[in-house]
């Protein structure tokens, strides 16, 4: 067996914060996965970049693809330049791993989807690390197993402090037309998920959005109610914050014979509250499986190019995410429930 078929080459496209996670996911848990080139339009941050990994840097994809050796693509980019970025991937001939959501918004996502569906031999992946976070998959085990009980209902609370220069340049992120949203569509993708893999499919949502932060465009905070097609309702909590906030835990599961709790931060655990357990049994830390996770999603795609193993998740069902924070921002408008897949 040649290198080339039991290991894969992957540039890494978009140099910024993001790529030094999914960086270290590959030094450390993807051994399959080979980085060959970097690509971002700022010349300094993909020489550091190719500095860091030991790789050529590019300017731009079409550069990257013209010149150097690579078979997949890691598309970490502003969410409005994901369509254009995917599709000339796709037409290359690569195997394409892009970072949620899928698209700043739907028609987008719908169209990159549809391209990807006549590319059958090449594997695209939606990003989502929250889909390998070990103490959410455990947790789904456990219920599924009854440790709880049937479940009744559920929290989710999303709690961001960053630090937030004024005097500094608008970040993309900030801006409507080229994020989609604010932290639900965002950073909230990553508690939607672990919603959806613990309970079930979202069915409906009611939602109060607003924004604190000056200068951001999207919403920095929501409050929101959301019905399963289980019929379990759940809240879901969001807020990006430049001032210090009070700990929280991420994720509480009510259950007719327990709770399931997830403490946030690096010293959190995943804790089962039963009548054995009134005072909540450590079943494991959090930390480090959730930076692990990055390094877990890109070693699933590897897999999936090379072994030919299904994914974790289809693409398709990032929408989920994608939908229920538009959801929430059409029921903001209307003050009513509104459907997620409607």
């Amino acid at each position: 067996m040649t290198d080339s078929e039991t290991t894969l080459s992957i540039a890494l496209v978009g140099c910024g914060n993001i790529a030094r996670a999914h960086w270290r996911g590959i030094r450390y848990h993807a051994p399959r996965l080979r980085v060959t080139a970097v690509v971002d339009a700022d010349g300094g941050r993909a020489a550091a970049m190719g500095d860091r990994v030991g790789a050529p840097a590019f300017a731009s994809l079409s550069d990257a693809v013209a010149s150097a050796d690579f078979d997949a693509v890691d598309l970490m980019l502003p969410h409005d330049l994901h369509e254009e970025a995917a599709l000339a991937s796709f037409e290359a001939g690569k195997h394409v791993c892009l970072e949620k959501p899928m698209a700043h918004d739907l028609a987008a996502a719908e169209r990159i989807l549809a391209a990807a569906a006549t590319y059958p031999d090449q594997v695209f992946m939606v990003a989502e690390q929250a889909q390998y976070w070990p103490d959410v998959v455990k947790a789904r085990q456990l219920i599924d197993a009854g440790a709880i009980g049937d479940v009744v209902t559920a929290r989710a609370c999303f709690y961001d402090p960053q630090q937030i220069d004024p005097a500094a340049p608008k970040p993309w992120r900030f801006e409507l037309a080229r994020s989609g949203g604010g932290i639900a569509i965002d950073g909230g993708a990553h508690w939607i998920r672990p919603l959806r893999m613990m309970l079930g499919e979202i069915e409906e949502v009611v939602a109060a959005t607003g924004c604190h932060i000056p200068g951001m465009e999207g919403e920095s905070w929501v409050r929101s109610l959301l019905r399963f097609q289980t019929g379990v309702a759940a809240s879901f909590d969001a807020l990006l914050s430049p001032a210090p906030v009070a700990p929280t835990e991420d994720f509480r599961i009510t259950g007719t014979e327990g709770e399931l709790v997830i403490e946030h931060g690096r010293e959190g655990r995943l804790l089962l509250y039963d009548a054995g357990h009134t005072g909540g049994e450590t079943i494991m830390r959090t930390f480090p499986g959730k930076v692990d996770s990055y390094g877990a999603e890109l070693h699933d795609f590897s897999l999936a190019v090379l072994d030919g193993k299904p994914l974790e998740a289809a693409p398709e069902f990032s929408l989920g995410e994608m939908r229920t924070a538009l959801a929430m921002y059409r029921s903001t408008r209307t003050k009513r429930w509104e459907a997620v897949w409607g």
